[in-house]
């Protein structure tokens, strides 16, 4: 959903996006694998298999990589919103290639035996005598069946049909997904490297997807105002505090986050911070439009209610306001969603400034 109230459809911004991106796979695969060529001529066991396999699987574990820091860029700066609105695109990329390196490979390494090559994964020798004995390939294919699983769902009617919680909670399981390829690589292609590359490439994923996310929490929690929810009425400080048309953001019990806007100047308005599309946090979004709009793709939501405009159906929780003198005062009891609350109760606030 845009601002003007248009359903995100597969639009021009997004082909041309999709065909960047896969411009950008072709030429990755092409200079990995030239590279790779020139730097070691003359060896057999580079085949043009082979080449092609480790280039999909570099190529899907830096994707998954950038996947994984889009989150916590965008919330650290909104210079990167435009990333999380084709991250599903990326991600649905990523696994197209993961799964393209785990045919190739099970056909090239599996399939020449009298076993069935997907057994042959799971009852390849190995022991725990060192880290290069460990079989690695389980842990690759676990991590292939979670990505398919969200690759599957990536589409809005499961999110629709499964609700955004649930939907979410499946989708953490990337983070799942991650650590098995991190092991996966540990265990495999960084036992037989003797250039530094892979385990310099591992480490710098693992360091940056993690710095980030830290980052992010602590910048997250920084923003929030911590209060007690057993306070009838809670003080969260001067209104001049929140820029107009945007949002501050306070954490009552049980990690309940409120996005408190201000919006033609002089109204207030207080609604649950989650976005009914897929969690996104509400009040990191502006008023466009007169709408709350999610700063991931752009649901929308009417401050007076909490409900999306029509025909959308989406409904929020609201909260109610009031000033005292230039604090603002939230109950931090949540009206039932979609709640249209009194004019009078959409605080107006003192002219002056």
């Amino acid at each position: 959903m845009s601002h003007d109230y248009v359903a995100v459809q597969w639009n021009h911004r997004k082909k041309v996006y999709d065909i960047a991106l896969w411009a950008g796979i072709a030429l990755y695969i092409a200079v990995f694998m030239l590279v790779s060529i020139v730097q070691h001529p003359g060896i057999e066991a580079l085949s043009p298999m082979t080449l092609l396999i480790r280039a999909l699987a570099t190529l899907a574990f830096f994707l998954l990589s950038i996947i994984l820091c889009i989150g916590p860029l965008a919330r650290l700066n909104t210079k990167f919103l435009p990333l999380l609105y084709n991250r599903r695109h990326m991600g649905v990329s990523m696994f197209i290639v993961a799964l393209a390196h785990a045919v190739l490979a099970t056909i090239w390494y599996h399939s020449f035996g009298v076993q069935n090559p997907v057994v042959a994964i799971f009852s390849s020798p190995g022991s725990f005598d060192s880290a290069a004995d460990i079989a690695f390939q389980p842990f690759g294919f676990f991590a292939l069946l979670i990505l398919f699983v969200m690759a599957a769902t990536s589409h809005d009617y499961w999110n629709a049909n499964l609700g955004a919680p649930i939907w979410k909670a499946l989708h953490m399981g990337v983070y799942i997904a991650y650590a098995l390829l991190v092991i996966h690589v540990a265990l495999g292609a960084m036992q037989d490297d003797s250039t530094g590359l892979v385990p310099a490439m591992v480490g710098l994923s693992v360091l940056t997807v993690g710095s980030l996310h830290l980052a992010a929490a602590v910048v997250s929690r920084k923003a929030d105002k911590e209060i007690a929810a057993e306070e009838p009425w809670i003080n969260l400080g001067s209104w001049r505090e929140i820029e107009n048309n945007s949002a501050i953001t306070a954490s009552v019990g049980n990690n309940e986050r409120v996005a408190i806007f201000r919006y033609e100047g002089n109204k207030l308005a207080a609604v649950s911070n989650v976005c009914k599309h897929q969690n996104g946090p509400l009040g990191e979004g502006r008023v466009i439009d007169g709408c709350i709009t999610c700063p991931w793709h752009g649901f929308q939501y009417r401050p007076e209610d909490g409900r999306a405009p029509a025909p959308f159906e989406e409904r929020i929780a609201t909260y109610q306001l009031m000033l005292e003198g230039e604090n603002v005062l939230l109950n931090p009891l949540a009206l039932p969603e979609g709640t249209e609350r009194p004019v009078t109760e959409i605080v107006d606030m003192i002219a002056s400034t």
